[in-house]
């Protein structure tokens, strides 16, 4: 926790962006009798019955403090996709001397994913572009990428039915391009002071 806190409490740096990571499952519906629209002086309705179209996965990642943000609709959350998601934040910072990246403690989130994707010595390359902060195992909610996940949620998908991922991905599209022309940051409180704080805790540095 004291590592992820830290972080966060870096200033904002060209050379050293920090930005966090994480996905979310979102099922796809479709309307079985087509909506009635919104007209003057009446609501808008929606049949309760819908057909269940499957899942996709969407990859959320923000940069809090810039206000940059990285959205990608794939299939599923398997590793290659990830690691796709990855070269996509790694091209997006060519002349950083590093990219920290906070992430939650799922397997695909590894090393691996992108050898497996790119090889030993382009995905070793790519990995080493970051320096990774995972996490601590139930305290997902120190990763920033749940609030981009809720902001997300609530602006793109709302409360509509979306039947197919090629909806899905330009919905995305549009409300990532909104998010990062109007440079939406987060403003994050939860220092390593206030967690001693509120955890009652001293922190002792270790010993070498």
């Amino acid at each position: 926790m004291e590592d992820v806190l830290k972080t966060y409490e870096k200033p904002l740096s060209g050379h050293q962006p920090a930005v966090c990571v994480d996905e979310k499952p979102v099922v796809l519906h479709e309307d079985t009798r087509p909506p009635i629209p919104m007209q003057p002086g009446q609501i808008g309705r929606r049949d309760y019955e819908y057909k269940r179209c499957g899942t996709a996965n969407v990859f959320c990642g923000i940069e809090p403090k810039a206000g940059v943000h990285f959205t990608k609709v794939t299939p599923t959350r398997s590793s290659p996709e990830f690691a796709d998601f990855i070269l996509e934040i790694a091209e997006h910072y060519p002349g950083a001397d590093t990219i920290h990246l906070v992430l939650d403690n799922l397997s695909t989130h590894s090393r691996k994913a992108l050898v497996d994707r790119f090889g030993e010595e382009a995905g070793g390359w790519l990995w080493a572009r970051f320096t990774v902060h995972y996490t601590p195992k139930h305290a997902s909610w120190l990763n920033q990428a749940e609030i981009e996940i809720s902001l997300f949620s609530r602006q793109c998908l709302g409360k509509r039915r979306i039947a197919d991922i090629a909806t899905l991905r330009r919905q995305a599209k549009a409300w990532n391009r909104s998010a990062n022309r109007h440079k939406i940051t987060i403003k994050w409180k939860f220092t390593r002071k206030l967690a001693r704080l509120k955890l009652n805790y001293a922190f002792k540095r270790p010993r070498y």
